[in-house]
């Protein structure tokens, strides 16, 4: 394989693919943080709604489903953790480019043009493999918290 097509093949597919996983789980972790951060503030607002010790049961039942729904929303963002996902994914897709941009220039570790080649390879592939382990490790971490509830 050329170096060329190593960057083509290789490299470009995984920032493509870094880059639109880190995307979707910041999109996916900003909206349940806004609508969680949105039910919260509601509360206090529909509870100013219930008159001095009026029971209206219909509001009392829609404050007890907004309570409920946070606690399931902040559920999801634990067990699919959007967060670490986004930061990690975007992390892993500037690393890769770091390195792309440096063998590219030939500067800094890819200055030495016989080795510069291996030296990226080697480079890109502990980091995909670095965070495929990362990634393994908090899955299984999830699991084992689904399996302990």
């Amino acid at each position: 394989m050329t170096a060329q097509e190593y960057l083509t093949d290789r490299l470009n597919d995984q920032i493509a693919w870094y880059d639109k996983k880190s995307a979707y789980n910041q999109k996916r972790f900003k909206s349940i943080r806004i609508l969680n951060i949105t039910l919260s503030v509601s509360i206090p607002f529909l509870t100013t709604l219930m008159k001095d010790g009026s029971s209206n049961e219909y509001l009392k039942i829609l404050i007890g489903f907004i309570g409920a729904s946070i606690a399931v929303l902040e559920a999801v963002l634990n067990l699919y953790k959007y967060h670490e996902n986004w930061i990690q994914y975007r992390s892993t897709a500037e690393s890769l480019k770091h390195h792309k941009y440096l063998f590219e220039t030939q500067t800094g570790i890819y200055a030495n043009e016989k080795t510069a080649f291996a030296v990226l390879v080697d480079n890109v592939e502990n980091l995909i493999s670095k965070e495929i382990t990362t990634w393994t490790g908090n899955n299984q971490a999830s699991k084992t918290q689904q399996h302990a509830s």
